[in-house]
C-alpha cells in the first residue's frame, strides 16, 4: 500500500447481526486501562471498500486521541458472512451501525453514553441515516459524504444519462427474475478494473477510485471491486437524509475536499440539517484524496478530534 492504513494494530473482533458474524477491527487507545471507561466510535466504511482500508486509518487516528473505534466489516461483504455476496442493502448498512454500537455496549470499558459514529463516502451516507433513528449516537461525522440513492437514480457526478433509474431500474427487474429462474448472481463492478476501461466520459470519481482500489495505492484482496446489481432496486427507494432534520440537537459534522465531484451530497445533507452543523472544507482536496493521503488526512483528523471531543464529551 502506498500509505500505511495502519490495520494490522486493531484487534480482530466479531460481532452479530442476527445469525450472521461481522468481522471488526477494534482500535484501543495507547496505554489503555481496562478499568477505566473511555468514548468510541463506529467507523463505517465506503461502498466496494472494506475495514482495512480508509475506515482503519482513521480508527487508528482517533484511537491515539483517546477514543476506542470500532471499524468492521459490512456484511456480505470483506471477511463477514452473508449470502448473497456482495448485496448494498441500505437498510441493512445502518442496521449494521446499530449492531456494532449493541457490541460496543457489552465492553466493560466503553462509556455508553459517549457513543459517536464516523464514516466516509457511502458509510457517511449510512451513518447519517443511523443517527436519524439510533438515539445512542451522540454525534455523527461523515467524510466525503455520498447519498447512495441518489445515484442509484441518478447516475454518478457528472455523467448525464436521459432516463437513468428507469433504465437502471428495467435492467435489475431484468436480472431479478433470471435469478428466480436459477441464474446469476450477476454482479458489476464498483469502479473500472483496468486503466483499458477508464474512458473519456468516464466520472472523475471513478478514475479516482479505480487507483484507489484497484492499484498498490489501497488494494485489499477482500475488496473485490463487485456489487449484486439487484441492489439497485433497494438503493433506488432509499434516501440517507430523509428525516436528517430530526437529528438535532445532536451535532454533525461534515468533511469535504473543495475539489470533490461530489460536494453537492455535503450541500444537501448539510441545507436539511438543522443546528447544530458544521461543514469543513479542505482546500485543494479531491474526494478520494481524503480516504489516505496525509496532507488532507492529517487535517481531517484534527477537525475531528475537535469534534467529537466537545460532542460526546
Amino acid at each position: 500500500m502506498l500509505y500505511n492504513t495502519h490495520y494490522k494494530e486493531g484487534k480482530k473482533v466479531t460481532f452479530k447481526k442476527y445469525n450472521l458474524n461481522l468481522a471488526g477491527l477494534l482500535f484501543l487507545p495507547v496505554e489503555f486501562d481496562k478499568n477505566k471507561k473511555y468514548p468510541a466510535i463506529v467507523i463505517t466504511h465506503p461502498g466496494g471498500g472494506v475495514k482495512e482500508q480508509c475506515s482503519s486509518l482513521y480508527a487508528w487516528h482517533l484511537a491515539q486521541h483517546g477514543f476506542i473505534t470500532l471499524a468492521y466489516d459490512a456484511s456480505h461483504q470483506g471477511e463477514s458472512e452473508g449470502e448473497p455476496r456482495f448485496i448494498e442493502d441500505p437498510a441493512s448498512r445502518v442496521e449494521y451501525i446499530r449492531c456494532a454500537i449493541d457490541y460496543l455496549t457489552t465492553l466493560p470499558y466503553i462509556a455508553e453514553e459517549k457513543i459517536g459514529a464516523l464514516g466516509i463516502c457511502a458509510g457517511a451516507g449510512y451513518t447519517m441515516s443511523a443517527i436519524q433513528t439510533e438515539y445512542r449516537i451522540q454525534a455523527a461525522a461523515g467524510i466525503s459524504t455520498w447519498n447512495p440513492g441518489h445515484s442509484a437514480r441518478h447516475g454518478f457526478p457528472g455523467v448525464h444519462i436521459q432516463n437513468f433509474m428507469k433504465k437502471n431500474l428495467k435492467e435489475t427487474a431484468k436480472l431479478r427474475t433470471r435469478e428466480a429462474r436459477g441464474e446469476g448472481p450477476f454482479y458489476g463492478k464498483y469502479v473500472p478494473e483496468t486503466d483499458d476501461e477508464i474512458k473519456e466520459d468516464t466520472a472523475v470519481i471513478l478514475k479516482e477510485a479505480h487507483e484507489y482500489y484497484r492499484t498498490d495505492r489501497c488494494f485489499y484482496p477482500t475488496s473485490t471491486n463487485k456489487i449484486l446489481i439487484t441492489s439497485n432496486d433497494k438503493l433506488a427507494a432509499w434516501d440517507a437524509f430523509q428525516f436528517i432534520d430530526t437529528v438535532a440537537p445532536r451535532p454533525l459534522l461534515f468533511i469535504v475536499g473543495s475539489e470533490a465531484d461530489t460536494l453537492y451530497f455535503t450541500g444537501d445533507a448539510y441545507s436539511r440539517a438543522n443546528e447544530p452543523k458544521e461543514i469543513f472544507t479542505i482546500k485543494g482536496a479531491t474526494h478520494i484524496d481524503l480516504y489516505d493521503k496525509p496532507e488532507y488526512v492529517n487535517q481531517a483528523v484534527t477537525k475531528l478530534i475537535e469534534f467529537f471531543r466537545k460532542a460526546i464529551k
